[in-house]
């Protein structure tokens, strides 16, 4: 295979100050196409199929068999493949095109190969194991999406909860009008005692409840895949046993149901960031992503429903350079976790020379990034800066994977002004490099107050009361 990025080469406008060594995917993949195009190119069409039998299909050109540059075709298909696994989810794959680049997929998601993580990963959670089949274009299935509507019910007391990496956020909510809301430091992922989350999750309910006259209906949002409101796979549980995993945390939220009474849903993190932008705006279709302690991810689509895909951005390639960070749990290099969480501030701040005190957590890290920004270090705004431009070039690549109208950037990263700033640069970067992309699709921050607690505030909105709401 020839070098990862030849025979393409890209050039920036608006490169990240404090990451000069950033490849983007939008501007690599235009410039993959451009060149297909010019000198001889070929159909490839992509099908996933989930679980449930639905379909996504990615059509796309590549390097014709013959062509000088037909080895790039690899690199370019399996960072879109990568991409698809972990916005779409599947667990059969089928490569319409050159049998050569089916080929090469099937060694890379295979036992050994370098995405058997991903493999793994997909094989899990639709109860299948991760295939690959080789066709030609028009013999790939046809799509068959699917979605449905979510939340958006306010009427009663209600309790809202969020679980991330390095807190629990919680909101007590009558009529859709939040009366309280907190945040609860804890550390999810070095735990090993099951009880550490269930104690967690049933107190920070318990300590919102309180703040209302009843408690009516709890809904809570998670970083994971849940089905039916038990946790499939979720990095928020890496330290539990897999014994104790199915035993204790597969029905966690099931036993904190019935022990409480109430109606309860609990889904992906990423699809309530989505449902509150959708709420928020009040117009679709929404993308949300939340720059938590990882990076979470959800849509909206036209009709207002969500889809039922993985919407998974953190684990999504956006940088191209070959010695590109790398994701400590997937060993992915260049994924969106490295760029749009705490994680990623913190490795931007601290790669361009900013001191943090050892012992301190990655909350704790932003905090201090966030207090020197207050202080005005000249350094601090640079991060910002750096992370606008990489979400911008961002934008881009998911404008070629989803039908974008807005984009609602939550998080603990995008508080205070470093949000302001990081959104300036993501904005200056679409207008400069993608001005069909900047004409179609509005990125944006809500306020304040829904930056940190939104999703919660939406979270509560997920259990239907059906005749009790009478």
């Amino acid at each position: 295979m020839t070098s990862t990025l030849d025979p393409i080469s890209v050039k920036m406008l608006i490169p990240p100050v404090l990451d000069p060594g950033f490849v983007p995917a939008s501007l690599y993949n235009r410039a993959f196409r451009e060149l297909a195009a010019r000198t001889g190119s070929t159909p490839l069409r992509l099908a996933l199929e989930r679980a449930d039998g639905s379909v996504s299909v990615y059509e796309t050109v590549v390097f014709a068999t013959g062509s000088a540059h037909f080895d790039a075709n690899l690199r370019y298909v399996e960072r879109i493949v990568k991409f698809l696994l972990w916005q779409r989810g599947g667990w059969r794959l089928c490569v319409g095109g050159p049998r050569e680049i089916g080929e090469h997929l099937q060694r890379v998601y295979a036992t050994g190969g370098a995405r058997q993580f991903d493999a793994d990963f997909m094989g899990n959670v639709h109860g299948h194991p991760f295939t690959v089949v080789i066709t030609d274009p028009e013999n790939v299935p046809a799509p068959k999406e699917t979605s449905r509507p979510l939340g958006r019910h306010l009427e009663g007391c209600r309790v809202g909860f969020d679980l991330g990496a390095s807190d629990r956020k919680a909101s007590a909510v009558i009529d859709g009008e939040p009366v309280f809301s907190e945040e609860v430091v804890w550390d999810p992922r070095n735990q090993s005692d099951p009880n550490y989350h269930y104690e967690g999750i049933l107190d920070s309910i318990r300590r919102a409840a309180a703040h209302l006259p009843r408690l009516d209906a709890v809904g809570g949002s998670a970083a994971g895949i849940y089905i039916n409101n038990r946790a499939r796979v979720a990095s928020l549980y890496r330290g539990v046993s897999q014994k104790d995993f199915d035993e204790h945390i597969a029905g966690v939220f099931l036993r904190i149901r019935d022990e409480l009474g109430v109606p309860m849903e609990v889904v992906n993190d990423g699809d309530v960031t989505a449902l509150a932008g959708s709420m928020s705006i009040g117009e679709n279709p929404v993308l949300g992503v939340a720059f938590g302690s990882s990076l979470a991810a959800g849509y909206v689509d036209r009709a207002g429903n969500i889809t039922g895909w993985l919407n998974e951005l953190a684990f999504v390639p956006v940088d191209y350079r070959a010695n590109g960070p790398v994701d400590d749990w997937s060993g992915d290099a260049g994924c969106g976790v490295q760029y749009f969480s705490q994680v990623g501030a913190n490795r931007i701040a601290s790669g361009a020379g900013m001191q943090f005190p050892a012992a301190l957590s990655l909350p704790e890290k932003l905090v201090v990034l966030q207090e020197k920004m207050k202080a005005g270090d000249p350094l601090a705004p640079k991060v910002y800066e750096t992370i606008g431009s990489c979400l911008g070039y961002a934008v881009a690549h998911y404008a070629d994977f989803y039908d974008l109208k807005h984009i609602l950037a939550l998080g603990r990263v995008t508080t205070g002004e470093g949000g302001d700033i990081l959104l300036r640069v993501a904005n200056q970067v679409l207008n400069a490099e993608f001005p069909e992309v900047a004409e179609r699709v509005t990125l944006a921050l809500p306020d304040e107050k829904s930056r940190r607690v939104g999703q919660s505030i939406a979270a509560a909105s997920l259990p239907s009361l059906g005749k009790e709401s009478a």
